[in-house]
């Protein structure tokens, strides 16, 4: 195993992630534009937050924004689209009726299942199609080094 001098390492890892951020960046456009997400009307943001609801609810707007990493007023914007589509309701917490719990429409698990169910079958299509059989086993290896990095805690460093 050949080593790059130490000097020429951050640039290196500069490149990959810039390349890694470009590769993401298009995946995830090619998912959107598959799986239908742009007929809906809704953000991607918004999407996202209807996903948490549908995921993780009844759910408070709080627990919304700490998933999602946002302010609660972007919490706030985007639930009051759903809410205005009919895609989600709220009711008062019954452990503490300051807070209301955000519940997903039956429409709205129908809309993202059917969302996730075409961005996997594209993917699907695309590994069967695009990549050698030998390349499967490089893609799960490479699933894996992702989920690393999603989950690696740099507060400890600097970034």
């Amino acid at each position: 195993m050949t080593t790059k001098p130490r000097s020429q390492q951050p640039a290196a890892s500069a490149a990959t992630a810039h390349r890694l951020q470009d590769a993401m960046k298009r995946l995830r456009a090619r998912l959107r534009a598959e799986s239908g997400q742009h007929t809906t009307g809704l953000t991607p943001t918004q999407l996202g937050v209807l996903a948490s609801v549908v995921q993780e609810g009844p759910v408070t707007a709080a627990r919304l924004a700490s998933m999602e990493h946002v302010s609660a007023q972007a919490i706030a914007q985007s639930l009051a689209v759903l809410k205005a589509a009919g895609l989600i309701h709220s009711e008062p917490d019954p452990k503490d009726g300051r807070k209301k719990l955000m519940s997903a429409d039956p429409s709205a698990t129908e809309l993202v299942d059917k969302l996730l169910t075409g961005r996997a079958s594209f993917l699907a299509r695309a590994i069967d199609q695009v990549l050698a059989p030998d390349q499967r086993e490089d893609v799960e290896k490479a699933i894996e080094l992702l989920e690393r990095l999603a989950d690696a805690d740099l507060s400890g460093g600097a970034i």
